[in-house]
């Protein structure tokens, strides 16, 4: 997959963009590029927020299914920790993160919408949601978590336990969107989005969210640890 970064909104938002001209399918060097371009952002005082988008039609389908269906048990576990991984990354940064849903969010894709601050989806035929027991796998403890803390109570047990699969407008009331808009336009708002934050304190910010979100985080890393420890 190719992972691209530029700076976008005069220099003070950070554009992350995955194109595997596919499904945007993370593998573990995907996974690894786009940590390591959210750590970056991260790091760059000049920075006010970062945007993660994905191509025209895919934002994410989920884990590389070559390694899901591989029947190697240590490598699924591999991949899907260093998901839990990302997702962390997301949910704790220390600047605001912004999704552009640029369509399709499927099982690891919709829990990158449930680590970033604000989710920006397309109107359309576009699935979202996590279609894990649907195919025949059972979450992991980490995303147990995020989902207990960003989806709706109201959806949580069809989100989780029936792979319920929606559209845009639904996934805003299930929690897995803020706003909807034309494809199009997703990207665009998305920016307009970020910049906006640019009226936050950084020191402010990251300290808030350290209080805000530490023991979700925490949580998170010691269950990536445990899987990993598993194998």
């Amino acid at each position: 997959m190719s992972i691209t970064s530029e700076r976008v909104a005069d220099g003070k938002v950070a554009l992350i963009t995955m194109d595997d001209g596919k499904a945007n399918a993370l593998s573990k060097e995907a996974i690894a590029s786009l940590v390591a371009a959210i750590d970056e952002a991260a790091a760059d005082p000049d920075l006010a927020a970062v945007v993660i988008a994905g191509r025209e039609g895919k934002f994410s389908g989920g884990f590389d299914l070559n390694v899901m269906r591989s029947g190697d048990f240590a490598a699924m576990v591999d991949l899907v920790a260093d998901g839990g991984n990302l997702v962390r990354h997301l949910y704790r940064c220390e600047i605001p993160v912004v999704a552009a849903c640029t369509g399709h969010a499927l099982a690891a894709g919709a829990f990158m919408l449930l680590g970033c601050d604000m989710r920006v989806g397309a109107l359309g035929d576009y699935k979202i949601g996590m279609n894990e027991v649907a195919i025949g796998m059972v979450l992991p403890d980490w995303a147990m978590t995020i989902s207990r803390e960003r989806i709706s109570k109201r959806h949580l047990q069809r989100a989780v336990a029936t792979a319920r699969i929606t559209d845009a407008e639904g996934a805003i009331d299930a929690g897995f969107l803020d706003v909807a808009v034309p494809l199009e336009d997703v990207v665009s708002r998305a920016i307009e989005e970020a910049a906006s934050y640019a009226i936050l304190d950084r020191a402010a910010y990251a300290k808030t969210m350290e209080n805000f979100r530490g023991e979700v985080s925490e949580a998170m890393a010691a269950q990536v640890a445990s899987d990993r420890a598993a194998v």
